[in-house]
């Protein structure tokens, strides 16, 4: 059974984790679910490891919600740059998905970006685990999550 591990924060105005345990448990029965939540973003990094170290996890998503201002911004980059780190501390993937708040136009649209930006990443994890040839099929294709795909240049 594959262990997936769950960084979120206090501080994200919407609960991405929960949209996406409710994703992995819908497209998989055999894998275990371990949630870390911690009061920011910069307290991402160090949950992640705890989470392959001391939990076992096989993989990490880590949810953060910046703020629109710049030193959320800064944040985010200083947790993103710790993120990296982890992956490469201990050779398992933490597949970070941020949103910004300024990402959207207004709260309807931040609710539907972070939800499907969650549900989409964790069928991406789904597929690292699992499927890693359905990512390679789709190499190259502009895929992004949340918002819609850009497409490949010049048909890919």
């Amino acid at each position: 059974m594959k262990k997936i591990g769950i960084a979120d924060t206090t501080f994200a105005r919407y609960d991405m984790a929960k949209d996406a345990i409710n994703e992995l448990k819908s497209r998989r029965s055999d894998i275990k679910i371990i949630r870390y939540t911690v009061p920011g973003i910069k307290d991402l990094p160090v949950a992640c490891k705890k989470l392959i170290e001391e939990k076992g996890c096989d993989i990490v998503i880590a949810f953060g919600m910046p703020g629109k201002m710049p030193i959320d911004k800064q944040c985010a980059h200083e947790a993103s740059i710790g993120i990296m780190l982890v992956q490469l501390m201990t050779n398992k993937h933490v597949i970070e998905v941020f949103v910004h708040e300024d990402e959207a136009r207004d709260e309807k649209e931040l609710k539907w970006l972070a939800s499907r930006r969650a549900r989409e990443h964790a069928l991406n994890v789904v597929n690292l685990l699992f499927n890693p040839d359905e990512l390679k099929r789709h190499a190259g294709k502009g895929l992004r999550e949340g918002f819609e795909d850009v497409g490949p240049i010049g048909g890919g």
